[in-house]
């Protein structure tokens, strides 16, 4: 038999999203078929058209849906000249279409219970009703936001009660002893029976260790880059101690006026870089990062014993500025607002944990492998009941 699992991630900013489902597809390609064996075969389906230039795992391809982006005003086309509704009737259609085809016995939902403007609605009805045998997983990242806001999130899309039905687990990807969604709110009382934490995603990524600057180095890295320019601006002001070189990673969607001035303000020995292949390969090798605070890159971090400075995003939710403060408070990393990241704390930075190594024990970044058990769990006990039912009949 061969096992088949879909991922889904809406992807409207950057490609954090869809990096954490690759995590994913890569761990279950590897360990399932010693839990359960069964090779795997899978979808990755992303809104992120650039997506692709990740390797999948063997067996897995992408389904790339019509973009989104987001502003002010919401949610919109990224690139069609079409409405909103228009562009979800597309994806969503298109959702449908392939796991009507491809019959998953696993689908798991990044973040977003029912997608974009619901568009994945219709996908879920169809699996309870036409694939009673997939498993539906939705897949959390560690902090949401503060609590007002995730109950109106929550509220819009039919509580509690919608999204049990809809869903057979949630999987939050961090470690309750760092922080608890489940204690803080931000996630109904009515769903904390199907929560199990998992651990952070960070032990067992893979990685494939492109050289982009000669050791000894520093890092910078803003994520996607959308809202990173500040931040990579005044790195490429600050000063590294001497002999030491210094990359920064201004992400593929930073806007170019704001990368020709980072370029501009970089010294001889900094290296500016649009995108690399392994951003985990570069974190392992620099002697201090310094990052933003969103899911994937804390991960990453975590995952090694660099020092890091965390500069959360704080413009739009308080998700990057919370879990930068509850692992600063466990000394795994130290974190900095974006008012106070001047080149002169970041040259502070830099000159204190050069040469420094932190240690990050007593947190369970072991999520990847526990996910790969969930799952060979899930399968098995589908297999089960569908086998009994089988006989029953």
């Amino acid at each position: 038999m061969v096992i088949r699992i879909a991922l889904y991630s809406h992807d409207s900013v950057g490609l954090g999203h869809v990096r954490r489902n690759l995590a994913i597809a890569h761990a279950l390609s590897e360990r399932l078929p010693a839990l359960l064996g069964d090779e795997v075969t899978g979808l990755l389906i992303s809104g992120q058209s650039a997506a692709t230039a990740f390797p999948t795992p063997a067996g897995w391809d992408w389904l790339i849906l019509p973009s989104i982006t987001t502003g002010p005003e919401g949610y919109s086309s990224q690139h069609l000249a079409a409405g909103l509704q228009r562009v979800t009737g597309i994806r969503g259609g298109s959702v449908q279409a392939a796991m009507a085809a491809f019959r998953p016995d696993l689908f798991v939902v990044d973040r977003h219970a029912f997608g974009v403007e619901r568009e994945l609605e219709p996908t879920l009805r169809w699996l309870r009703q036409h694939r009673p045998s997939c498993t539906t997983v939705l897949g959390l990242r560690d902090v949401l936001d503060e609590p007002a806001a995730t109950r109106g999130e929550w509220a819009a899309i039919g509580g509690a009660d919608a999204v049990r039905r809809a869903f057979d687990e949630i999987w939050v990807y961090g470690d309750p002893r760092v922080h608890d969604l489940t204690r803080t709110g931000e996630i109904p009382a009515g769903l904390v029976p199907l929560v199990r934490h998992t651990g952070y995603l960070s032990h067992g990524r893979p990685g494939r260790g492109h050289p982009v600057a000669d050791e000894p180095f520093v890092l910078t890295t803003v994520g996607g880059g959308s809202d990173g320019g500040a931040i990579a601006a005044a790195a490429a002001r600050a000063t590294v101690p001497t002999g030491i070189r210094h990359v920064i990673v201004t992400g593929p969607e930073m806007p170019a006026e704001d990368r020709r001035a980072i370029r501009a303000a970089a010294g001889p020995l900094t290296t500016v870089t649009r995108s690399v292949p392994d951003a985990l390969a570069l974190i392992r090798r620099a002697d201090a990062v310094v990052s933003m605070g969103g899911y994937n890159a804390v991960a990453e971090i975590m995952s090694t014993a660099t020092p890091a400075l965390i500069v959360p995003r704080d413009n739009r939710r308080v998700e990057q500025p919370l879990r930068a403060a509850a692992l600063a408070s466990l000394g795994a990393v130290e974190t900095l607002s974006s008012a106070h990241a001047t080149p002169e704390a970041l040259t502070a930075f830099f000159a204190r944990t050069v040469g420094t190594r932190v240690a990050r024990a007593g947190i369970d970044l072991d999520g990847l492998a526990t996910v790969a058990d969930h799952a060979a769990e899930l399968v098995a006990a589908a297999r089960t009941r569908k086998e009994l039912m089988e006989h029953a009949v």
